[in-house]
């Protein structure tokens, strides 16, 4: 079943229909893309981990794909000596535990009472799975300061995009 390809004018796009199973695309092929921007913002002065409005869900079409995430956003601190903090779940998962405070970044001010930092994570994850996966941005305050997440209008980005495994 299909065409012969004989020529190249057999190339033309209005022969050139269906789709490509994503098991016969090489590795490293990008299969889907799920992107969600906002400008919510999340205030907190929790010392522990509050979610924020970035989160996303990918369903992914084979156990073997990995899952690439694209993050930006913006960390404001409040206050002298404030600390602010940013990670990533995948469910209940803090996919940076295993580092220094658990965080995948964040940001220190000492002296100034207002200070705003991008904020940036590209994560690439292996879930083994087939089922629909969440991911998405928590923050926290290192010392019970004022920060906020995405604050003063900034408009960020959480993307997920499934890569042949």
């Amino acid at each position: 079943a299909g065409t012969v390809l004989t020529s190249v004018s057999s190339l033309a796009s209005a022969n050139l229909t269906g789709t490509v199973a994503s098991g016969r695309m090489p590795a490293g092929s990008v299969l889907q893309v799920v992107s969600f921007g906002t400008h919510t913002s999340t205030a907190t002065t929790s010392t522990s981990f509050v979610t924020t409005a970035f989160s996303i869900t990918i369903t992914p079409s084979s156990s073997a794909s990995k899952i690439l995430i694209l993050h930006n956003g913006m960390v404001n601190v409040l206050g002298t000596s404030s600390w602010g903090f940013y990670t990533l779940y995948r469910g209940a998962t803090n996919l940076y535990a295993s580092g220094a405070q658990g965080i995948a970044g964040g940001v220190y001010v000492n002296g100034a009472t207002d200070s705003h930092a991008p904020s940036s994570i590209a994560y690439l994850d292996s879930p083994a799975t087939t089922s629909a996966v969440t991911y998405a941005i928590y923050v926290k305050s290192g010392n019970g300061t004022n920060m906020r997440y995405n604050a003063d209008s900034w408009f960020g980005t959480i993307n997920a995009l499934e890569i042949a495994g």
